[in-house]
């Protein structure tokens, strides 16, 4: 082969080779532009999860910060800041029992109920109220209502006898526990006791002679 001849045929394989060579350079760069395409995706979505979850937590932050209660809390609290209704009775004349002398007492006698309407419905049975209750107080010495234990006992007994008419019976543990003094009550009994119409005696007068 002459040397033209070959020279030719180097020329003619070069170019191939060259050629060749390009493609593959070209498809690697398109593989890692890909990749690092991907990769800055993932790193963006990351990002922006990350600046979510803050937002939410700055925003639970401020919610408990500004003191904020639940509307239920809120409504129990006003239930129990609800001013308390008391129903006055006509004060009480009474003889009392002493046999060594005449004595008497007038007691003037208020009832904390449970709502207003059960102020309205005591009216009703009014009459039958102060009757069992001028019968408790007729029973009753002088000594004893003078006895601070005998005027905590009184008013378990007045609130009986208030129930009474209405249909309600006071629990036989929660006056025992009054007159003997005791400390401790049954949780069921006293809950019973607290849920009756009539809540308590209050004494606005008391006065022996």
């Amino acid at each position: 082969m002459s040397a033209a001849a070959a020279a030719a045929e180097a020329v003619e394989v070069a170019p191939k080779k060259g050629k060749k060579k390009l493609i593959i350079i070209i498809a690697a760069a398109a593989v890692l532009l890909g990749l690092m395409g991907g990769g800055t995706a993932v790193y963006l979505k990351k990002k922006a999860d990350a600046a979510a979850a803050a937002e939410a937590e700055d925003e639970d932050g401020d919610v408990a910060d500004s003191g904020h209660k639940p509307a239920a809390k809120e409504k129990k609290k006003g239930e129990k800041l609800a001013p308390p209704v008391f129903v006055p009775l006509d004060p009480f004349v009474v003889n009392l029992a002493d046999r060594e002398a005449d004595r008497f007492a007038q007691v003037g006698i208020t009832l904390e109920v449970a709502d207003a309407h059960v102020g309205d419905e005591i009216k009703a049975y009014m009459p039958a109220i102060r009757n069992n209750i001028l019968l408790l107080l007729a029973h009753k010495t002088s000594q004893e209502l003078m006895e601070p234990e005998g005027k905590e006992q009184l008013a378990v007994e007045v609130r009986r006898e208030a129930l009474r008419p209405m249909g309600f019976e006071l629990p036989d543990e929660e006056e025992a526990a009054a007159a003997k003094k005791k400390k401790k009550k049954a949780k069921a009994k006293a809950e019973d006791a607290e849920e009756l119409p009539i809540k308590s005696v209050q004494f606005s007068s008391f006065i022996i002679q």
